[in-house]
């Protein structure tokens, strides 16, 4: 597909429909175009079992490298929506930006992904990662969507904590009075 070798081959991002992103992936592998879908290995539970399941790192896009002469291949693949533009042009990703995802995968065990999960002031949390690791803690504030302020209470003190938000997870009452 992308064969001119006088046409600047550049990484893109395509936005897919919602969980089509390895349909698509292999729809441009099959049309000839060079395809990167990031994915980890998490564990997923349902009512009746728990399984290791590949899902992509970034949900619903995939990246291609190709020329824009490969634009209308691209967009006539089922599941693809559009290409990620920025100032009304298709946004170029650099090379450097693919290799950094790449080294990303490389420790997966640092990487969490949580499910929607909103945390909220008064939550409490247990912290699973880091030199906290196993401390229960009260969510005092969010600083955007990737740290949290932890708050814990000693004898006649409070202490707060700035804490990445991948490092802790919302739990219940039931999980205090288990301790």
């Amino acid at each position: 597909m992308n064969n001119s070798k006088d046409k600047p081959l550049n990484w893109y991002a395509v936005y897919t429909r919602s969980r089509a992103e390895k349909k698509v992936n292999n729809s441009l592998l099959k049309k000839g175009l060079h395809c990167y879908l990031p994915l980890v290995t998490t564990i997923r539970q349902w009512s009746d079992r728990k399984k290791k399941v590949h899902v992509p790192l970034i949900p619903s896009f995939v990246f291609v490298k190709a020329t824009l002469s490969d634009f209308n291949a691209i967009l006539n693949t089922e599941h693809v929506l559009h290409i990620l533009k920025y100032l009304g042009k298709p946004a170029i990703i650099r090379e450097y930006e693919i290799e950094n995802l790449k080294i990303l995968l490389q420790d997966t065990d640092n990487i969490r992904f949580s499910d929607a999960i909103e945390y909220e002031k008064g939550d409490n949390v247990l912290v699973e990662k880091g030199i906290f690791k196993g401390l229960v803690a009260e969510c005092v504030q969010l600083n955007g969507r990737h740290r949290i302020i932890l708050r814990i209470n000693g004898i006649e003190n409070i202490i707060e904590i700035n804490i990445p938000l991948s490092y802790v997870k919302k739990i219940n009452d039931n999980y205090l009075l288990s301790r």
